[in-house]
């Protein structure tokens, strides 16, 4: 399954989570994949992809940026799922 991460750096502030990443990694348990990241102009909000079998390996995740990072998750499915789950009704 897909996930949309979307992370709002605490203060705006960009500093610690480049620096906890350069330091320690993106610190993903096994089975929770990156697959592609944005960044606002402002470096305030990270969009983020990831995707595994299991969604408690975001929480997994998430609880070693949670100090520094607010995140909403969102569930997500690519635009050809979405194509063939409509396709049906159309």
């Amino acid at each position: 399954m897909l996930f949309m991460i979307i992370e709002r750096y605490r203060n705006n502030d960009p500093v610690p989570v480049y620096r906890r990443f350069r330091e320690q990694g993106r610190m993903a348990p096994d089975g929770l994949r990156y697959v592609m990241s944005w960044v606002t102009p402002d470096l305030a909000t990270c969009y983020q992809v990831m995707e595994c079998d299991d969604a408690r390996l975001i929480d997994d995740w998430t609880a070693h940026w949670n100090d520094i990072v607010d995140f909403e998750i969102i569930p997500v499915v690519t635009s050809t799922e979405a194509a063939a789950a409509v396709g049906p009704r159309l």
